[in-house]
């Protein structure tokens, strides 16, 4: 664990492991403790993990106003640098999916291969952009309690509720402690997203796709349009998951995404994880 000050402000992030490196990126409203699994899993499998806290969520700054996603995405290559990474393999869920994309589009030379979890690549409609604002506003005015409790049945399966309470108490957990002047610059800066759509079918480095099947926010629609648009992708829709597949099936999770680092060009191969 560590954390690093660049520009404005201070980023939180683990750094677990050795090998090729592979960060992930967290959704909203979350922090890096989503990812513990893989960071688990894959920095005893020969991965060097970097997980980072994006501004305004865990231990990183909180700055109020709007977060643009390209001011997320140069945030994570600042870090990039900071570690003497040229190149990575980076994944993302939900918002961080959307920022994966985002670091694509700037940064493409950096990364050997994406990971796109239960996201979708299209602009915000004007109902949705108007939704974001609102949205913003009330966490400001609320706090986060309120929506978390709202949104917990469909960030995570009946199932996962029922059979591993746990996580949804950490899934819980994570939306009540994200600060929410952090959590509303997010939500302002995802309203006006670029259409990340026509950059797909440029994407040059393979992907993996993945989605629960029971995900609400982002179907498994969004998950086949995105694997259809790039050229070199493979899609894994994860059974008895929501939004999180990576929490809720962690075992079926990381084996795709095991299979998938395992076939990257030029990717020695891992050692199997000791327990």
């Amino acid at each position: 664990m560590g954390s690093v000050f660049h520009r404005e402000i201070t980023v939180g992030y683990e750094d677990e492991g050795s090998g090729e490196p592979l960060m992930l990126v967290h959704g909203h409203p979350f922090n890096r403790s989503m990812w513990r699994p893989q960071t688990e899993h894959f920095s005893r499998a020969g991965w060097r993990v970097i997980v980072p806290d994006l501004r305004g969520y865990g231990d990183s700054t909180v700055l109020p106003g709007a977060t643009p996603l390209a001011t997320f995405a140069r945030d994570l290559v600042d870090l990039l640098d900071h570690l003497g990474i040229k190149r990575c393999v980076l994944g993302g869920l939900s918002m961080g999916g959307q920022i994966v994309m985002e670091c694509y589009r700037l940064f493409p030379e950096r990364f050997r291969g994406l990971v796109l979890a239960d996201t979708f690549a299209s602009a915000e409609t004007e109902d949705g952009r108007a939704g974001r604002y609102a949205m913003a506003e009330r966490l400001l005015r609320e706090g986060m309690a309120g929506y978390a409790r709202e949104v917990l049945a469909k960030m995570v399966s009946p199932h996962t509720i029922a059979s591993r309470p746990d996580v949804a108490a950490h899934v819980l957990g994570m939306m009540t402690t994200t600060p929410p002047d952090g959590a509303a610059a997010a939500l302002r800066g995802r309203a006006e997203r670029p259409d990340y759509t026509e950059l797909l079918s440029r994407i040059a480095v393979p992907a993996l796709v993945v989605v629960g099947a029971e995900d609400a926010y982002t179907p498994v629609g969004d998950a086949l349009d995105i694997h259809e648009r790039i050229p070199d992708s493979r899609l894994r829709i994860i059974d008895q998951a929501a939004h999180m597949p990576n929490l809720e099936q962690p075992d079926v999770f990381n084996t795709a995404l095991e299979e998938f680092l395992g076939s990257l060009p030029g990717t020695a191969a891992t050692a199997t994880p000791q327990d």
